[in-house]
């Protein structure tokens, strides 16, 4: 897979967690958090002057395309494994407060749902499963990992 593939990917990945109504929208006050959220650093002037930019109607939505030209630049070119896990462990980090390496499936939980309010609590059940496979009512860094990239 490219760079740029990959870069695609991760991008369709943030806006379909974000775009929690499935509209093909998402609202351009959630893409700060969204760069937060995939621990990607970014100039709020430099982002501010893209969504006007992608936005010129001052609608307070974009579409993938626009959400794309406005996320892309922040995105380093070069997405190599060592920088993604990096940038995975930051916000791992930022949920396991007491640095105990792991996270309880009652946070994972509530980072699901508050990322897709669609999501039932039967198919967060669903996740969960799927993720804490040993069963441990908590998903350490492998499994958060495995869950964020696919691998």
């Amino acid at each position: 897979m490219s760079d740029d593939d990959q870069k695609t990917e991760i991008i369709r990945k943030a806006f379909t967690m974000f775009d929690t109504g499935k509209t093909g929208f998402i609202e351009t006050i959630k893409i700060a958090t969204i760069l937060n959220t995939i621990g990607q650093l970014f100039d709020e002037t430099a982002l501010n002057e893209l969504i006007i930019k992608n936005d010129p109607d001052k609608t307070g939505q974009v579409n993938f395309d626009s959400f794309y030209e406005i996320v892309s630049p922040f995105l380093e070119e070069d997405l190599d494994e060592a920088e993604t896990q990096q940038e995975l462990k930051e916000a791992f980090r930022l949920y396991d407060r007491e640095g105990n390496g792991y996270i309880t499936t009652g946070t994972l939980k509530e980072i699901l749902a508050a990322l897709d309010d669609n999501l039932t609590s039967r198919d967060l059940d669903g996740i969960i499963a799927e993720i804490d496979t040993d069963g441990s009512g908590t998903v350490d860094f492998d499994e958060f990992m495995e869950m964020m990239t696919g691998d």
